[in-house]
C-alpha cells in the first residue's frame, strides 16, 4: 500500500509544457508515474513526445479529467497564476493537488486552501518537493533513484532533508515519502501524514522531519502521544540558528522560546519520539529501532 499516491494514480501536470514542468514530467514518467496529460490553455490539442511516450495537452483541468479520469495534478504554474490553477483543479474534482510552485503570496495560499478544502481536494504544499511512493508513483520533484520500496513512512517540511533521509535509509526503503513544504500556510500537515501512516498496514516506522518556526511539531507531538501506536523517529532542523532571526523557509520564524528546535525536540521526546541530533544520527536511530525489533533489512548489514 502507500498513502495519497499509488500505482493506480492518474496524474496530470499543470504547466507541463514549461521548462520545469517538462523536465520533471520526464523524470516522473521515468519513475513509473502514470502521467495521462498536461494542461496549458494556449496549447490545447497538442501532443508532446516525452522520451518515446506521447502525452496529450488539454486546455483545462476539467477537460483533462473528462478525457483521462485523472485524480492527481502536479502544479508547476508560476506564482501569479498558481491560485487560479489550484481553484481550477478543485472545481474539476481532482482529489489531490501537489503544488510545487515557490513564492506564492500568503493571501493566495490562504484563499486556495480554503477553496480546495471546501471541495474535498487535498493539497500537498505549496513550495514543496511533492510525494513519492517508491516503485509505484512519483508526483513532484523528488529523485526516484535514491531509495527503494520499503516499510518506512517519511513526512518532512524540508525538501533537501527529505532527499537526505531517503538516501540514508535506502537499504530499508519507504512506503511513501511526503514533502509537505515549509511555507506559513500549507495544505497537508505533519498530523495528516502521521494519521495516514498510522492507518497504512505497509508502514512499520514513521520518520518525521520538522524545523524551527511555528508550533506544527508541538501539535504533531500531542497527536503522536494520543493517536499513534507505531514508532516515530524525528529530526528538527535549526538547532544552530541564532535566536530572533527568520531563517530558511518562510515559515521558520522563531519568537521567544516558541518555535525553537529545543522546544520541539522536548515536545517530541515527551511523546515518546526518538529525536536525532543530525540527519545521519536520525537514520541510525531507525536502524537501531528495527534491529531491536529483529527487522533490519540492510544490504550487507552496513555501508
Amino acid at each position: 500500500m502507500a498513502i495519497f499516491l499509488t500505482k493506480d494514480s492518474k496524474v496530470i501536470v499543470q504547466g507541463m509544457t514549461g521548462a520545469e514542468g517538462m523536465k520533471h514530467t520526464r523524470r516522473m514518467l521515468a519513475a513509473g508515474t502514470d502521467i495521462v496529460g498536461g494542461v496549458n490553455p494556449r496549447k490545447a490539442g497538442v501532443r508532446v513526445d516525452v522520451d518515446g511516450r506521447t502525452v496529450p495537452v488539454f486546455g483545462s483541468v476539467s477537460a483533462a479529467v473528462g478525457a483521462t479520469g485523472a485524480d492527481v495534478t502536479v502544479v508547476f504554474v508560476p506564482p501569479p497564476f498558481a491560485k487560479a490553477a489550484v481553484i481550477e483543479a478543485a472545481d474539476a474534482g481532482i482529489p489531490l493537488a501537489v503544488v510545487i510552485t515557490e513564492g506564492i503570496p500568503v493571501h493566495d495560499a490562504v484563499a486556495f486552501h480554503a477553496y480546495a478544502r471546501a471541495r474535498a481536494t487535498r493539497i500537498i504544499g505549496p513550495n514543496c518537493p511533492g510525494l513519492i511512493s517508491p516503485g509505484q508513483s512519483n508526483a513532484g520533484i523528488i529523485p526516484s533513484d535514491i531509495t527503494k520500496p520499503g516499510r518506512i513512512g517519511l513526512v518532512s517540511k524540508s525538501g533537501t532533508l527529505t532527499y537526505q533521509l531517503m538516501y540514508e535509509l535506502r537499504d530499508i526503503g519507504f512506503s511513501s515519502c511526503v514533502g509537505i513544504g515549509g511555507d506559513p500556510v500549507i495544505g497537508t500537515t505533519h498530523i495528516d501524514a502521521l494519521a495516514a501512516f498510522e492507518a497504512d498496514p505497509d508502514t512499520d516506522v514513521i520518520v518525521m522531519i520538522g524545523e524551527i518556526g511555528g508550533d506544527a511539531e508541538e501539535r504533531a507531538a500531542r497527536f503522536i502521544a494520543e493517536r499513534v501506536t507505531k514508532p516515530v523517529v524525528g529530526y528538527i532542523a535549526g538547532f544552530t540558528a541564532p535566536e530572533g532571526k527568520t531563517m530558511g523557509h518562510a515559515g521558520a520564524i522563531v519568537s521567544g522560546s516558541s518555535g525553537t528546535a529545543r522546544a520541539k525536540k522536548e515536545a517530541l521526546e515527551a511523546a515518546g519520539v526518538r529525536v536525532g541530533a543530525t540527519p545521519t544520527e536520525t537514520a541510525e536511530l531507525v536502524f537501531a529501532l528495527l534491529a531491536d525489533a529483529g527487522d533490519v533489512r540492510r544490504a550487507g548489514q552496513g555501508r
